[in-house]
């Protein structure tokens, strides 16, 4: 494991996020400035409904409430109270896989989403509700299920670590072309009803099937998708000098010199992040993009509203 953070996470890096994180909320209420907030994907449903009790209509109270079965049986009009669930368990979804080992100027993809998920979590945890997660890659797994619990939050902290810790330019993987659908299935299981789900990934394998996937899970909890990505296939490649690129898995050499090279290459990348921009609008979901060419937390306050693009904090 190397020692310098934006190559590999420790867990006592991942708790120092603990202070700024349980400032930060990812419940429907956001601030104006937020992405989650108005047009831009205000779909956050939040807490549940609890029925409580059924009771005589009072003044002031809203006519949506009232329940025509039982005004009708009792002659009187009646209402449905409800309160609203006490917390909202989460599940973080953290992917360590190799396509994640790639850095081209700050982080790897893969410490971005390890520090996204940490903040996530404290920021959960911080709020009264339940933390819960699955960190993955190429072939294993662990699974946490959510509980108002630190030593569930710093278990799963630990395990971040660990398989973070666990990539290096010389592993060997046997690569599941499924990998990322796989995953998907305990999460169904682990999230049933009224989550929110955070998925932290680079999306790379996303498919067909990801969308239905996603799309049955999102029909009962709320979804967040933390696009992990490099801007250096996306914008930053440039005509000239033949570049070394690496996937995780290879590296090659690549001439840029020729103009149809430099368009394939950064086609590839745009046309993944375009998909799952796509299913924003096709599903009931949101989508947060975190750029690894930047500091994690500073980006996700702004993406959250709490502070105006420019003046980033610490």
């Amino acid at each position: 494991m190397h020692d310098d953070p934006r190559i590999h996470v420790s867990l006592e890096h991942l708790r120092n996020l603990q202070g700024a994180a349980e400032q930060l909320s990812f419940l429907p209420r956001q601030p104006a400035r937020s992405v989650l907030n108005g047009q831009h994907a205000s779909r956050l449903r939040g807490r549940g409904l609890n029925f409580e009790e059924m009771r005589d209509y009072l003044p002031g109270d809203d006519v949506r409430s009232i329940d025509w079965k039982a005004t009708a049986r009792t002659g009187s009009p009646h209402v449905r109270v409800y309160t609203e669930e006490r917390d909202r368990p989460a599940l973080l979804v953290v992917d360590q896989r190799m396509s994640m080992f790639f850095g081209s100027t700050l982080n790897m993809k893969s410490v971005t989403a390890a520090e996204a998920a940490a903040i996530a979590a404290f920021g959960v945890l911080g709020a009264g509700d339940r933390i819960g997660g699955i960190v993955f890659d190429d072939s294993t797994q662990v699974e946490f299920a959510p509980r108002r619990s630190r030593r569930t939050l710093f278990a799963l902290l630990q395990s971040m670590a660990d398989f973070n810790g666990a990539l290096h330019a010389a592993k060997r993987v046997d690569e599941g072309a499924d990998r990322l659908n796989d995953v998907l299935r305990p999460v169904a299981r682990l999230a049933r009803h009224d989550h929110l789900v955070v998925i932290l990934s680079d999306f790379a394998g996303a498919n067909e099937i990801t969308r239905k996937r996603l799309s049955t899970i999102a029909a009962h909890n709320d979804v967040l998708l933390m696009l992990v990505h490099d801007p250096l296939a996306e914008q930053g490649l440039s005509q000239g000098e033949p570049t070394v690129l690496g996937d995780g898995h290879l590296q090659a050499e690549i001439d840029l010199s020729h103009s149809s090279t430099l368009e394939a290459v950064g086609g590839f990348t745009r046309q993944r992040l375009q998909t799952i921009r796509d299913w924003q609008r096709e599903i009931n979901l949101s989508v947060l993009p975190l750029n690894a060419a930047q500091e994690t937390l500073p980006q996700i306050r702004q993406l959250l509203g709490q502070t105006r693009p420019g003046r980033s904090r610490a």
